[in-house]
């Protein structure tokens, strides 16, 4: 068998119940969402099982989705999964870090609740997201610096689909472009705002601001980040890392590709929603991906990989 991979997703999975077979089953996870609640002031609980509206309102969204994050990492843990390499997509890059042994939960819950909160306060009027299925990413690239106004690439997701944002003029006759050159179709997100844009570099400065306080332990897991795809070998350089990534693209098909140039060959999702299991078999479909979101998610992926069932 070659390297595992445990990746996290980013925001837009989230939905009211997501944690709570691993909350009622495991005290290692109910553990999770007490140091989250205590991080962040917040009863994480109540918002991941109950308060629908909130859950959707980015200054939540983050903190809901790390936590649960984490929690299915500590029973994957528990039950002797290990991970060779970790990565996360966007927001998930934080669950990556805390696998990595970089950043503790406690330091990752305050970073996140304060960076959902310093996104939902920056975001622009006039800014919007759209994603573009059927065209490759440099020919998206290309069409964004073709278009007079601020728009450029969010997300290289996988092939055959990207994420563009910026100005929604700019965003929306970027789309007319996309579809010139070949693009099957285009879709405006349903966003509160530009994401990984340069529209949002003050929050990342402000956020780095609070990263730069935090101490960073040894990287023991290696574990790759959106703004390069590539490993990160000094804990020193990740606070200016997360910095840009608020406002730089996220090279996920990038990094997968990385990780698999290096013998990974079993990716494992962890959190709600499939989507980087999506994404991966696109990118290839050699390598195996499994996704762990509910209790016999964690059942199934410890026979697959020949450890013992909880």
């Amino acid at each position: 068998m070659g390297k595992i991979a445990f990746v996290f997703p980013g925001q837009g999975a989230q939905y009211v119940g997501m944690g709570k077979d691993f909350y009622e089953k495991e005290e290692v996870c109910r553990k999770v969402f007490e140091e989250a609640s205590k991080a962040c002031g917040l009863d994480v609980a109540a918002l991941c099982f109950e308060q629908e509206e909130k859950l959707h309102q980015t200054e939540y969204t983050q903190i809901g989705m790390l936590t649960v994050e984490a929690a299915i990492l500590a029973a994957a843990e528990q039950y002797g999964l290990r991970a060779d390499v970790t990565a996360g997509l966007s927001l998930g890059e934080y669950g990556a870090l805390i696998a990595s042994g970089a950043m503790n939960r406690t330091d990752a819950f305050g970073a996140v609740r304060r960076r959902g909160i310093l996104m939902q306060e920056a975001v622009p009027e006039g800014g919007a997201m759209a994603a573009v299925l059927g065209l490759d990413g440099a020919t998206a690239k290309s069409v964004c610096e073709r278009v007079k106004g601020l728009v450029c690439v969010a997300n290289y997701n996988c092939p055959g689909q990207i994420v563009i944002t910026g100005e929604k003029q700019a965003v929306e006759e970027a789309c007319e472009g996309m579809k010139e050159a070949g693009a099957k179709r285009t879709v405006l997100l349903k966003v509160s705002g530009p994401f990984h844009s340069p529209m949002l570099k003050q929050a990342g400065e402000e956020l780095g601001r609070i990263l730069s306080q935090m101490t960073f332990g040894p990287i023991l897991v290696p574990y790759l980040t959106n703004v390069t795809a590539d490993y990160v070998t000094d804990p020193g350089d990740i606070p200016q890392l997360l910095q840009r990534q608020v406002s730089s693209s996220v090279l996920w098909q990038q990094s997968v590709e990385r990780m698999i140039a290096d013998g990974t060959d079993t990716f494992v999702e962890m959190g709600p929603g499939k989507t980087l299991t999506g994404f991966l078999r696109k990118i290839s479909r050699v390598v195996k991906g499994y996704s762990i979101e509910k209790w016999e998610d964690l059942e199934k992926v410890c026979t697959a990989v020949g450890k013992e069932k909880p």
